[in-house]
């Protein structure tokens, strides 16, 4: 079975299950949780994907990390994965529970990335105007990227306003290459 389905089946299954059971903010939360844990800790995808370590041993490794953090449902699932032999997938699987939490709640994420630090209150404001124009919940990531110069730098969902200096300079930089220069030479006469 292709991995993506595998992905989406388990996240969706997940999902299905903590909405009817109305525990839908709780897993959401757990789920972050283990999201930051297995993007951050190296040593934890390591471990869930060492084909020497036997299940039983993951399960029980999975019991001493996760059983008193997360919700049962969540640590129910993480067995389940692991009893599948679906722990390689965990982090997608994560990824994908996340995407549909956030599109059930009208959630879209944006990336403001600035040449230097913003002021929260600007933050906040920028957050409120895009929430007002995409008529959405709006969880916006700021970075701080000095190679734009200047200006900043929105992405949201697939479409990018670009107003850094950077950029600027780059388009500038090549009408100044493409534009042709007209000399004109003065006629020499015999």
């Amino acid at each position: 079975m292709n991995q993506s389905k595998i992905t989406v089946r388990y996240a969706k299954a997940l999902f299905l299950t903590s909405k009817e059971k109305g525990l839908l903010e709780k897993v959401y939360s757990d789920v972050f949780s283990l999201y930051e844990i297995f993007r951050t800790v190296k040593e934890i995808n390591l471990l869930y994907n060492d084909p020497v370590i036997k299940t039983s041993q993951k399960i029980k490794i999975t019991e001493r990390v996760f059983s008193n953090s997360v919700n049962k449902l969540v640590f129910d699932f993480l067995k389940l994965i692991i009893t599948n032999k679906r722990e390689s997938h965990i982090l997608d699987i994560i990824r994908n529970f996340i995407d549909l939490y956030k599109k059930e709640k009208n959630i879209k994420t944006a990336y403001l990335s600035t040449s230097g630090i913003v002021d929260q209150e600007i933050i906040k404001e920028l957050t409120e105007n895009i929430k007002k124009a995409l008529n959405s919940e709006i969880e916006l990531h700021h970075k701080t990227d000095e190679e734009i110069i200047g200006g900043f730098v929105l992405k949201i969902e697939g479409s990018q306003y670009d107003a850094s200096v950077a950029t600027r300079l780059k388009i500038l930089k090549r009408e100044l290459i493409n534009t042709t220069f007209e000399t004109k030479l003065p006629k020499i006469e015999n």
